[in-house]
């Protein structure tokens, strides 16, 4: 529990009460908005799991057969660029319903139909848009880094984007970044790669959004186009208020060591520092354990893909079989492939990992030993992708078998998870975003998390 506001707070502040029901127990996670300074919404004690209302809020938003019931009058209303499945969709609505408010994707749009499909099939989103980006928004960018700016008004294409111009309070976006292309002048009939970054604050002036959240892996700072700089200034110059930065989720309290580079951009406020963010909401990180012991007892069924391992090459097999025997977590050299012995700066491949420490990052490759420290703490195997799944944070109830008449290939539900961002990422990210409005008016403040 969090520290008390002080009384005459109390009676200022208007509560949010949102219960997760899970197969043995109710979690409730009561939230206030009031007048209060700015400060923690989650606590800080030590990384014990009873009693920490942390695990209590998260583990039952994890482990829940489906979706909260949020029901509250004010709504967020966003759209997600180059979506995938969803997981900063997921993130940013459970934010939304933190503050008292309820996320409402209007519309996504990636070119993997089959990843909208599981999107639409979870979130419900009015709108999808299975085609490029790129081809939604007229613009042009002139000059680049601190120089840049957009040639003429940018300006919408798709007649469903065009209605929600100045009706959308938040765009998200997690647009790839290939860093080996020109950014200047460059129309979206002819764009590179990397044009499909700057696609992103395009959108955000044509639609007139309030606020901006991209993600990116952590060395699309290292651009050498510097795409991140220009869109900083794309942004600053369409009037929005800018903070970046590399988010690590462990430091969040969560139970992996992924990090994501962040932009967040508000117009009317400043949306809260990411420096800031990390460092007021920081606490221990639960173990990998905290999410996987209650799965240990399921059997695995090759017909439930979710559910279900490859089967290891005879080598692969006897490599996990020593790690457990032996209580090991890393190969020595004699039973390492010669391409991961002595030398390579890949020591973590073919390892186990660890139950009291946070998962390493989750990667599309979690399925094979040889990819990284994917080996199960306690079982003889990799991870199941439902494993992984809640690694990256999605909850039980969110379903990656979109039409279960063709459902997806394990290589693509690997890639969904492993390319995803941690729900709890997206959760942060869009506070830093919605928190500076909403300190313009009403600071936030979380009053309790509790289990009931």
């Amino acid at each position: 529990m969090t520290d008390a506001l002080p009384p005459d707070d109390f009676a200022r502040n208007t509560s949010l009460t949102v219960k997760y029901q899970t197969a043995r127990r109710e979690v409730t996670r009561s939230v206030a908005i009031g007048q209060s300074a700015i400060d923690r919404v989650l606590p800080r004690t030590g990384p014990t799991v009873r009693g920490d209302g942390f695990a209590a809020w998260w583990g039952a938003y994890i482990r829940a057969a489906r979706p909260p019931a949020v029901r509250e009058p004010k709504s967020i209303r966003f759209i997600d660029l180059f979506s995938s499945v969803g997981g900063l969709s997921l993130g940013a609505m459970e934010a939304a319903s933190a503050l008292g408010m309820r996320g409402v994707p209007m519309l996504a749009a990636d070119v993997d139909e089959r990843a909208l499909q599981v999107y639409r099939t979870n979130l419900r989103p009015r709108y999808v848009a299975p085609e490029s980006v790129r081809g939604m928004f007229d613009f042009r960018v002139s000059g680049s880094g601190q120089a840049a700016r957009f040639a003429y008004e940018p300006e919408a294409l798709d007649e469903r984007l065009l209605a929600m111009a100045g009706k959308i309070d938040m765009i998200l976006a997690g647009p790839p970044c290939q860093g080996h292309s020109s950014l200047n002048n460059h129309s979206r009939h002819q764009d590179p790669k990397n044009l499909l970054y700057l696609t992103v604050p395009a959108a955000a002036q044509a639609l007139d959004a309030k606020h901006v959240v991209i993600e990116n892996v952590p060395n699309v700072v290292a651009d050498r186009h510097g795409v991140v700089q220009t869109t900083i200034s794309l942004l600053r110059g369409a009037g929005y208020n800018v903070t970046c930065g590399v988010l690590a989720a462990d430091r969040f309290g969560w139970p992996q060591t992924r990090r994501r580079f962040f932009i967040v951009a508000s117009k009317g406020a400043n949306p809260l520092e990411l420096d800031l963010l990390s460092t007021d909401f920081k606490r221990p990180a639960l173990p990998v354990s905290w999410l996987l012991d209650d799965l240990a007892g399921r059997e695995l069924d090759d017909l439930d893909v979710m559910q279900s391992v490859p089967q290891l090459s005879e080598e692969n097999a006897m490599r996990v079989n020593w790690l457990h025997d032996n209580d090991k977590y890393d190969l020595p050299n004699v039973i390492r492939p010669d391409c991961h012995k002595d030398g390579t700066t890949y020591q973590a491949v073919y390892g186990r990992m660890k139950g009291n420490q946070p998962a390493p990052t989750i990667t599309g490759g979690f399925l094979t030993p040889g990819r990284g420290r994917f080996v199960h703490p306690t079982l003889r195997r990799v991870l199941t992708p439902r494993e992984a799944a809640r690694i990256q944070g999605f909850p039980d109830w969110f379903d990656f078998v979109a039409r279960p008449a063709e459902p997806p290939s394990r290589a693509e539900i690997t890639r969904w998870i492993g390319n995803a961002v941690p729900s709890i990422l997206g959760f942060f990210v869009t506070l830093a975003a919605l928190g500076g409005e909403l300190a313009a008016t009403a600071p936030f403040y979380a009053v309790d998390q509790h289990a009931s």
